[in-house]
């Protein structure tokens, strides 16, 4: 047996020497090239592992982060919608380097007067405008929301020289910080709140004409801290408005002053809530703490309702203590129904909690600190126990935004009080979202500014994952057969994305503030491909190992991509770089498909490249050892066994094999060779389903990694018992494949979804 295999190894070596040869006289040989290989190592791509930040993707031995405290007493005027404040910022520089000057965000400075952002988009005559819309385009003053600088000073109240260059204020230090020193400065400031309705404003207020009174979301309110460290050294690029924020960590200690018939809740512990509360309100959240299974009203509707009417002259303070957060939001208002629910996380509790008009009920009391409380829990079990004593969702018109333990979420039910489902669903997810924010970015602290991704991307992945567990939860909700509706995270909900133009595609390794389409790009393609990640090519337990161990390394720090990266592969021992580079760096897209299949019979007689190849050498057949051929063409085989077809197979089991090993031998009847194609230039792992006469069906997934080799396609054999009738890629549409015409064998009719997508635009248009 050796000797055959050693003479037949040697044969086949000559007959690609012969092939080589021929191909030699015919071809014109290419220039060499680099290595293009899709599963190449990502050296270039990354940066190089130092002491700050490991090539295992964990924090290294020097690495560092700075830390800002600040001191505010913060007071909002209700009657003329201005903010006025005074802080002490404390900065503690343990960065190595020595600090020359500071760099200060002003984000408010995005609507003054004289703001760049409207300008930095193209306009165009529109076909036609709605009457606001027009009036404000093209017949209005531009609003003037920016910083009011009163001054900058030192805790001696000596001035400090500073710089504005729009949303950045550079503070010159009087003298440089050495690494280890903090410096302590005051800021006092002013501007006038936005109406957050008008464009969709991250932070301001909503006026209601019906009973004159105002609801504030307030953030982005205060001066802060722009980020330093080993990646960017100061994070100093502008605020345009779609990158969101980096924030170093800190303590804060604020006070806020309100309308003494204001309720109000904000980042971090209230510390004089006997002072602010009434003694019901104290009963109600006693009970509230005890409360496990459902939300015990703080304020009711009848009360809030009752206090709409009365705008108190008097003034209350309400004050907060806030350990190592990354920012600070609150919200406030006489119109603000409050309920409380306790959420048992890890071995504490946390408070779920929900502010919101009558204008939010009845789905606002129904839904609203439910999807807090799971969210809470779904989160809590795929990265860390929710560190905060709470975590607020709060009723705003058209809003959607997140700041430490606080968020904005929209959703508001007809004037009658009845809900669409899509308004319901649509509510549920934005509160899933926007409280998962709290663990992406306000703990695990990205950089939003440069990598949107980092946290809308991670986020809508955690945020799908938390809707069906949402869905699970709650049957009222949900019907027990049915799913709930995420928007985004199945695979088949960005295809219509990544199948479009390229002319607006961008890769998700983009600054969001040059991307084409922010949602498809920041939030959905990484949501999908973190979601098939998961499901398809790690399987859930490798990833969520992963996963959690990033988050876990990463709470209350500053990740990189490279960092999520190199973690989820230290962590489970798969190598994806194939798939980052895919998937993050390009615009590529998944096509495969079934090219063909071939069908062949066990055999004696030589093909027709044996027969060719022994009449080029001068041979003939009796030179050639005792060989077993696989032909397209040998009649009568069909349904035979190999030693029923082949003589000399079968005097090789008669020779060589015991009848105890005969009897053991699997026999397949029937030979296949299945040709994949890939037109798209995502590699991903090979599902398929087969089909036999019998109508049974096998499924095979096959790694990635088969197209290591051959980026275009591959084939496989695969002998079988069972006669094979059918073959499907990608049968359950796991991949966000974009053509599934190609996908099945025979050939399906029936049009493919992909060019439905493509048909119904060119409908549309």
């Amino acid at each position: 047996m050796y000797k055959i295999k050693h003479v037949f190894s040697a044969i086949l070596f000559m007959m690609a020497a012969v092939v080589v040869a021929q191909d030699d006289t015919t071809i014109t040989k290419e220039p060499g090239h680099t290595n293009q290989s899709k599963f190449r190592q990502m050296h270039q791509e990354f940066a190089t592992p130092n002491t700050y930040r490991s090539a295992s993707g964990t924090p290294g031995p020097d690495y560092y982060q700075q830390q800002a405290d600040y001191k505010m007493n913060i007071e909002l005027d209700d009657k003329n919608a201005k903010i006025y404040g005074e802080e002490t910022i404390t900065y503690h520089n343990n960065s190595p380097d020595v600090l020359e000057y500071l760099w200060v965000q002003l984000d408010q400075n995005v609507r003054a007067k004289d703001s760049k952002s409207p300008l930095r988009n193209p306009s165009r005559i529109a076909v036609a405008y709605q009457p606001a819309t027009f009036t404000k385009e093209y017949m209005s003053e531009p609003f003037d929301g920016g910083f009011n600088i009163e001054h900058v000073k030192d805790t001696d109240g000596k001035a400090l020289p500073y710089t504005i260059n729009r949303t950045m204020m550079r503070i010159d230090l009087p003298t440089p910080l050495a690494s280890g020193e903090k410096f302590a400065f005051d800021i006092k400031w002013w501007y006038n709140i936005p109406d957050h309705t008008v464009d969709r404003a991250r932070s301001g207020y909503e006026y209601f004409e019906k009973d004159g009174n105002r609801s504030y979301v307030i953030a982005q309110f205060f001066p802060r801290m722009a980020v330093y460290n080993d990646v960017e050294g100061w994070q100093n690029h502008q605020f345009w408005g779609s990158g969101e924020f980096a924030l170093p960590f800190g303590n804060y200690e604020v006070n806020i002053t309100v309308p003494a018939d204001h309720i109000l809740d904000a980042t971090g512990e209230l510390l004089n809530r006997k002072e602010v509360f009434s003694k019901t309100m104290m009963e109600r959240y006693e009970r509230a703490k005890k409360s496990y299974d459902k939300p015990v009203l703080i304020v009711t509707q009848e009360e809030a309702e009752q206090a709409e009417k009365s705008f108190s002259e008097k003034k209350k303070t309400w004050k907060f203590r806030a350990e190592n957060v990354r920012d600070y939001g609150f919200a406030t208002s006489r119109k603000f129904i409050w309920d409380m629910q306790a959420v048992k996380i890890g071995n504490k509790d946390v408070m779920a909690v929900s502010l919101y008009p009558k204008e939010g009920n009845p789905l606002w009391e129904e839904q609203s600190t439910k999807a807090v409380a799971s969210t809470l829990k779904t989160y809590s079990k795929h990265t860390f126990d929710y560190p905060y004593h709470k975590a607020i969702s709060v009723h705003a018109k058209n809003q959607g935004m997140e700041y430490p333990m606080i968020c904005w979420n929209y959703g508001r039910p007809n004037e009658d009080g009845t809900y669409s489902d899509r308004v319901k669903f649509g509510m549920i997810s934005v509160i899933i979202h926007e409280v998962g924010h709290n663990f992406f970015p306000m703990i695990v602290n990205s950089d939003e500014r440069q990598w949107g991704w980092m946290d809308e991307g991670l986020d809508t992945f955690m945020q799908y994952l938390a809707e069906q567990q949402f869905g699970k939860e709650n049957p009222e909700v949900i019907a027990p057969n049915e799913s709930y509706p995420s928007r985004r995270g199945a695979p088949a909900k960005i295809v219509p994305y990544m199948s479009g133009d390229q002319s607006t595609l961008a890769p998700i390794m983009s600054n969001p503030e040059n991307v084409y389409q922010l949602g498809p790009n920041a939030y959905g393609k990484p949501a999908t491909a973190l979601n098939i990640l998961r499901e398809t090519v790690m399987g859930p337990e490798l990833f969520d190992h992963a996963f959690k161990t990033y988050s876990q390394r990463w709470m209350f720090k500053h990740p990189s991509p490279e960092d999520f990266f190199r973690t989820m592969e230290d962590a489970s021992a798969v190598d994806l770089d194939w798939f980052w580079r895919s998937w993050f760096y390009t615009t590529d897209y998944v096509d495969i498909g079934v090219k063909g299949v071939k069908k062949y019979y066990v055999s004696d007689k030589p093909t027709p490249e044996m027969e060719e190849y022994i009449a080029a050498n001068n041979m003939s057949p009796s030179d050639l050892p005792p060989l077993v051929y696989l032909s397209e063409e040998s009649e009568g085989a069909e349904g035979k066994t190999p030693s029923e077809t082949s003589q000399t197979m079968n005097a090789f089991m008669m020779d060589n094999l015991t009848p105890e090993q005969r009897a053991a031998v699997k026999e397949p009847k029937f030979f296949y060779e299945v040709t994949f194609e890939k037109p798209g230039g995502i590699p991903m792992p090979l599902i398929v389903e087969y089909t036999y006469a019998d109508g049974s069906k096998e499924n095979v997934t096959f790694p990635a990694e088969i197209w290591r080799k051959s980026d275009k396609e591959v084939s496989r054999v695969m002998a079988t018992q069972k006669e094979l009738v059918g073959v499907v890629v990608d049968p359950k549409a796991e991949t966000a494949d974009i053509d599934t015409s190609n996908n099945s064998w025979p050939k399906k009719e029936e049009e493919s979804d992909f060019n439905k997508f493509k048909n119904n635009l060119e409908g549309d248009n």
